[in-house]
């Protein structure tokens, strides 16, 4: 069993469908998967900070299960921890969301892992997850790739968060998670969540670029993360293009080797939108 965590609001349902569609579709292991999603309730903090429904989550589980019965969806609702843990620390109001801080509660919900890859929502699998899950991890709390741009601007082994293989009885050991929430919980932090883990790590296992390439797609590219990138045409500046932007896919990065994942996506949000978004549970 792939145990695989995405941490999100409602609103990022299409990047959790482009992404586990990519691990379907490019994985030869007939091992199940085992998808979790930590979501919450903090719309007093924004009014799209909703769950995750049990609509999309319901889909979503349905959906594997089309490739392998074993697979399986589910989403844990954090809201509370979150309150106790978080609520009004110097880090809720970080430059991404706070969605990205309840990653940090993977020791605390799922104690009963050994293994746990953490995953942006904003990523496309370009060959087999096994390549990159099956990597030894013994003797350290994670596995990571050098982040694009921090290894230039801040520190040549500086990793970027968004794909962390963790070896969760190595960070049990080491407390990796206790100190990263001690972290958020007592000072402001730049990269909030990515900083505390940084911050907290003993041993990190690094990683080739592959595994979480930020910028480039190559032909061994095992992940492709679209998150914001620097353009220098028709003049310098940043754009956060996804992986659900079909037209801006093709036009800008003219990539096709996505478009069976992509296609497939059109076809099931479109699936989706009919049969499940307003539909009850009960019907479904």
């Amino acid at each position: 069993m792939k145990n695989i965590l995405f941490c999100g609001n409602d609103k990022v349902f299409d990047g959790a469908l482009t992404t586990i569609l990519s691990i379907l579709k490019r994985t030869e292991s007939t091992e199940p998967f085992n998808f979790i999603i930590f979501t919450m309730d903090v719309s007093e903090l924004n009014p799209n900070f909703t769950p995750m429904t049990d609509s999309q989550i319901l889909f979503l589980d349905k959906l594997t299960k089309e490739y392998n019965s074993n697979n399986s969806v589910k989403k844990i609702d954090v809201t509370d921890l979150y309150k106790k843990e978080f609520s009004g620390c110097p880090n809720e109001g970080c430059y991404c969301s706070p969605y990205t801080l309840i990653r940090l509660f993977a020791d605390i919900v799922l104690p009963e892992y050994d293994k746990l890859l953490y995953l942006d929502i904003d990523l496309l699998f370009n060959k087999d997850i096994s390549l990159l899950y099956d990597i030894d991890v013994e003797g350290y709390e994670y596995a990571a790739a050098r982040d694009h741009y921090g290894k230039f601007l801040v520190n040549p082994n500086f990793v970027n968060a968004g794909v962390l293989l963790f070896n969760m009885k190595e960070c049990k050991k080491t407390k990796l998670f206790d100190k990263s929430r001690n972290w958020i919980k007592t000072k402001k932090l730049i990269f909030a969540d990515e900083s505390a883990i940084i911050r907290s790590t003993t041993k990190k296992k690094m990683i080739s670029q592959r595994f979480n390439d930020q910028k480039f797609l190559y032909k061994n590219t095992v992940i492709r993360h679209f998150s914001k990138r620097l353009f220098w045409l028709p003049y310098p500046h940043t754009a956060n293009i996804k992986q659900w932007k079909i037209t801006q896919i093709h036009k800008i990065f003219g990539y096709e080797n996505f478009d069976d994942i992509l296609y497939e996506y059109v076809y099931q949000k479109s699936f989706f939108e009919r049969n499940f978004s307003s539909t009850p549970l009960e019907q479904v």
